[in-house]
């Protein structure tokens, strides 16, 4: 029988824990389960967490391994590495090919400062991914159609690659002027790199952000060269351990899908040519797990809160959609891709609390990781985290992963007693402290992605997950005036269940600069028809049948004199003048959305598009989250044990109930102040909250007296 068992495992590897979920296909069940996170090699971790959850999913035993890897069918892998290795400015040495006479585009950049010009006296400009003295250039020109103003030259081109090979520069991004209208001349620069460096990893524009805005696209491109030689040879270890595992004697191992930032997946051999399409690869597989969980319980405006053990990161949702950008960047790198728009701020379990020169608390970025960890993990660490503060004051147990992890609360209490003692505070009081700070730093993650963007964040319900994200949800809630906050089943595990709810999903964009009175039908449909074609190749290359094809349409459109523009969906159909008209009318309608006003009834303000856009997606089977009755007395929760729990220093330890979560039913609730424990997260309650369970097991909590 076990033959016959097909199991989905999505896995995602972050900071401090690798999250593991399994779906089985014949029976729709899904087995969730963590493990220690290993920094030294991922995928030692990676494969524990497949061996541990094949073993709780049992039936297994008796099979070895080649005939357990026969019954997975496919894994999904979010994965961290680009995104950290960008944060970290971890960037080895590139080489940067460009246009003879734009040698200093990187150093011009854009005329920004970070949090407004009021800034501008304290920051720094940060250096360059490519420093000056490895930037080349190479003669030959393109116009704003395509066409050639001056022809590429060779003998030059030859010369660059020969330079950068005498210096072993072996990862290099091409970026010429134009290249997004005609990629002529940087296909020839590739050619000549591979006759003269074939070591090298060469990265184009053309092919990595095919629209215009040089520095954007160079970035980018200098992004994509970046990241691509440790994940390749991430992926490349994971699939080798995968297949070495789990394939039979001349057969290859099951599927590996990575996650991507635009909220799809790609197969292992793919992405090692598109990296950068990693780059938030993990904090887009939690949107998109909270996304389906909060829309099946009735939630169509959401915004998520993912708390790990160095970071917290937050994003919106509509109608069970993530919102997307290419406005994003890693660090202070900009990536002009589609991504989820995700804000991730330090404050996730690790992050370390401090003191700054002039005396005050601070909270983060900085993090203790999950090696050494914080100090109640006894594993060397030195500093105060935020763990520290929430095992002191009794809101989380003392041990994680339902005991397979202890922790020392001494430890905890002897490190911040030496902080409390350099603010003049109890050891209470500086605890509650370091919680409030986290808890404002995630506050304005959120307004950050509300308020700064035209939304009332008083209208959103909070999805909290991660194995710290519901920690500090009950001040999340006063502090920002949230209506509810919904926890659902094993939150340390969201992200890894979202890997398996992902379609696979290209992006292709072309710019396509015109006034929209000067706009041909016959020209929209070509550029449509071609990128629809790049995109039907591809699922066609992941194995997708034409039936299981679906292809979205998009145009980025501003005002004629704007510096940029609003993503609009492009109606499905033939393209016409009619559907032209009402891409304009739908533009209106989100810029007034965006900004308060717009344009529709003064025609001296012309609509401009600039981008085309197409994705294909192909389409997977999605776990189905089962509905439950409500009992007409669901009856009285069952404490498990008490605790004394601190929720404000000044009131001390109250004697608090705590609750297994898996013992409540749906339609009990739970009254405040209580803990809510499960094997991977905690939810504390503070006084004066409720926690309704739902019929999908999601906890519901609201201050007591609202809906």
């Amino acid at each position: 029988m076990s033959e016959q068992r097909r199991i989905r495992i999505g896995m995602d590897t972050g900071g401090t824990f690798t999250d593991v979920v399994a779906f089985d296909e014949s029976t729709g069940r899904l087995t969730t389960t963590k493990t220690p996170s290993t920094p030294d090699n991922p995928a030692d971790g990676f494969m524990t967490g497949i061996e541990k959850v094949l073993a709780m999913l049992g039936g297994f035993e008796h099979l070895d391994r080649s005939r357990q890897g026969a019954a997975i069918s496919a894994v999904s892998h979010g994965t961290t590495v680009a995104t950290n290795q960008l944060l970290e400015g971890k960037v080895e040495k590139l080489g940067f090919v460009t246009n003879e006479g734009y040698e200093a585009i990187l150093e011009i950049a854009r005329q920004s400062v970070p949090d407004g010009y009021g800034n501008s006296y304290f920051w720094v400009k940060p250096d360059r991914i490519v420093p000056r003295h490895l930037v080349r250039s190479v003669p030959g020109r393109l116009d704003h159609t395509g066409a050639e103003l001056r022809p590429f030259d060779e003998a030059e081109a030859r010369e660059v690659a020969r330079w950068f090979r005498s210096r072993g520069i072996e990862a290099i991004g091409v970026c010429f002027l134009h290249a997004y209208a005609n990629p002529e001349h940087e296909e020839r620069m590739r050619a000549v790199l591979a006759e003269e460096y074939p070591e090298a990893v060469v990265s184009v524009s053309s092919e990595v952000l095919r629209e215009y805005r040089e520095y954007e696209r160079s970035m980018t491109t200098l992004v994509d060269a970046a990241v691509k030689p440790k994940l390749s040879r991430y992926v490349n270890n994971i699939k080798a351990r995968l297949d070495a595992y789990a394939a039979a004697e001349g057969q290859s191992g099951p599927p590996l899908y990575v996650m991507k930032s635009n909220g799809g997946v790609l197969s292992a051999d793919e992405v090692v040519h598109q990296p950068i399409t990693t780059v938030l690869s993990g904090p887009a597989a939690g949107a998109l797990g909270a996304a389906l969980i909060a829309r099946t319980a009735g939630f169509d405006k959401v915004v998520t809160c993912d708390g790990g053990g160095t970071s917290t990161d937050v994003s919106v949702v509509i109608d069970g959609e993530p919102s997307l950008t290419t406005e994003g960047s890693v660090g202070v790198y900009p990536c002009k891709i589609p991504m989820i728009d995700v804000a991730t701020v330090g404050a996730g379990g690790g992050s370390i609390a401090w003191l700054a020169p002039e005396g005050n608390l601070k909270v983060g970025p900085h993090s203790a990781g999950a090696d050494p960890g914080p100090l109640c993990y006894l594993k060397g660490g030195t500093d105060v985290t935020i763990t520290d503060a929430h095992v002191v004051l009794g809101r989380i147990p003392a041990h994680l992963l339902g005991g397979e992890i202890p922790l020392d609360v001494e430890a905890a209490r002897t490190g911040l007693r030496a902080l409390a003692d350099k603010l003049g505070l109890t050891v209470e009081a500086c605890a509650t402290g370091v919680l409030e700070i986290s808890a404002w730093n995630q506050a304005n993650a959120l307004r950050q992605i509300t308020v700064k963007r035209g939304l009332d964040v008083r209208d959103f319900t909070l999805t909290t997950f991660g194995g710290s994200g519901s920690l500090l949800l009950c001040r999340l809630v006063d502090i920002l005036g949230l209506p509810s906050v919904l926890v659902p089943p094993n939150p340390g595990n969201v992200s890894a269940f979202g890997l398996l709810t992902v379609d696979v999903k290209n992006d292709y964009v072309r710019t396509h600069v015109r006034l929209q009175d000067a706009l041909t039908t016959d020209d929209l449909s070509t550029v449509y028809a071609e990128l629809t074609e790049q995109a039907r190749v591809a699922l066609a290359k992941e194995g997708f049948a034409e039936s299981e094809h679906r292809f979205l349409r998009f145009a980025d459109v501003r005002y004629f004199g704007q510096a940029f523009e609003v993503r609009v969906p492009v109606p499905q159909g033939p393209i016409d003048d009619a559907l032209i008209d009402e891409v304009a009318t739908r533009f209106h309608a989100e810029h007034r959305a965006l900004y308060g006003y717009d344009f529709a009834d003064d025609d001296s303000q012309q609509v401009e598009w600039v981008n085309l856009r197409v994705s294909g997606i192909g389409a997977i089977r999605r776990p189905t989250l089962v509905k439950q009755e409500v009992a007409a007395d669901p009856g009285v929760p069952v404490e498990r044990s008490r605790r004394g729990v601190c929720f404000d220093a000044e009131q001390g330890y109250l004697d608090t109930p705590v609750y297994w979560r898996p013992d409540l039913q749906p339609g009990q609730v739970v009254t405040g102040p209580a803990v809510v424990e499960e094997f991977g997260a905690t939810v504390p309650l503070h006084p004066g909250f409720t926690a309704r369970i739902d019929e999908y097991f999601n906890i519901i909590v609201t201050r007591e007296g609202q809906a």
